[in-house]
């Protein structure tokens, strides 16, 4: 008889509980209260939010898991209820309340054979928060950070495998918000704002997606600077890192069209010579002559009235010698 009426008085607090949980369920008068405190064992309070978890109630499944907590910390169950309690309020979309879960469990039990699925589920509540690239990334940031830490302290784990693969996903998401704000920058000429971002994009996320992008962006921007030395290497690095993409044409054809040419060498003139005299040479005068005393200093000289004749062919005398006449000698005059 006291076998009966325990099991009795068990299904009448199950039953209890499960007509107040149901009221918050449903979003009664009692929604988003702390449960009352009824005395239970562990078993029954965990099986029923085991219960409540299956039939995807995850609100009330956290509550209950939370009340075995409260009402059992020392019990081995405490311990595995408080990461279920972690898990449900992560599957209700309260990821604040996933990750307090997870850190608190870290926290008491940091040894325990579950932290690394208390790291990832701290890890994917952050990853399920990211935005798009138009919005603030600071989410994107924590979520990097604890995909890391996951990867860094378990490597060997199936969940740090997986948090690999979702930080690629996080630094290509980063990546696209760097190249979001270079190309905000490009659209409106601030040509020095966008080399920095798309520089960042490469020294930071060359392994993600938006490197060629990066660095076509960058020959541009160098070329809109005025340093073709530059866009010329950065156009020299997508062409060996990505020679068959549109991205390195662009670039190329940017550096073809668009680059100075090389600086011509400046041609020297020289003044031509003054035609010589044909046929007739004239004789300047002495200057203790007249006529050089009158004329004044760089004026030519006045003609001579009676020039002397030329003797040999026209072209000079091939012997190689002078010619004398009135008021001194002549050279051999050129052709």
């Amino acid at each position: 008889m006291r076998t009966v009426s325990t099991r009795a008085s068990a299904l009448i607090l199950v039953a209890l509980a499960g007509v107040g949980l149901s009221a918050c369920a449903r979003g009664g008068a009692g929604a988003g209260r702390d449960l009352p405190y009824v005395a239970r064992d562990v078993g029954t309070l965990y099986t029923a939010a085991k219960s409540r978890l299956d039939r995807q109630q995850y609100k009330v499944a956290a509550a209950l898991f939370d009340e075995v907590e409260r009402q059992h910390p020392y019990s081995v169950w405490a311990r595995r209820a408080q990461l279920m309690g972690a898990f449900s309020y992560y599957l209700d979309g309260d990821y604040t309340k996933a990750i307090a879960g997870a850190q608190r469990f870290l926290s008491v039990h940091p040894g325990n054979r579950d932290a690394p699925y208390a790291y990832y589920l701290i890890a994917l509540s952050y990853y399920e928060q990211i935005s798009d690239v138009t919005r603030d990334q600071k989410i994107t940031m924590q979520a990097m950070d604890a995909l890391g830490e996951l990867s860094r302290r378990y490597p060997n784990t199936a969940y740090a495998a997986d948090a690999r693969l979702k930080l690629d996903l996080v630094r290509d998401h980063l990546a696209g918000k760097e190249m979001e704000i270079g190309r905000f920058y490009q659209q409106r000429g601030q040509w020095l704002g966008a080399s920095m971002r798309f520089r960042s994009v490469i020294d930071q996320y060359q392994t993600t997606t938006h490197a060629p992008e990066a660095l076509m962006r960058l020959t541009e921007t160098y070329l809109a600077l005025g340093v073709p030395e530059e866009a010329k290497k950065s156009a020299a690095v997508l062409g060996a890192n990505y020679p068959g993409t549109d991205w390195y044409q662009r670039a190329y054809d940017l550096i073809k069209d668009k680059s100075p040419p090389p600086p011509k060498p400046i041609p020297v003139t020289y003044a031509k010579p003054a035609p010589p005299p044909v046929g007739t040479v004239t004789v300047e005068p002495a200057e203790d002559t007249p006529e050089a005393s009158l004329n004044p200093a760089g004026a030519p000289p006045p003609p001579a009235t009676t020039p002397p004749p030329v003797t040999g062919s026209p072209t000079g005398p091939t012997d190689g010698t002078t010619t004398s006449g009135s008021g001194g000698s002549v050279g051999n005059p050129g052709n």
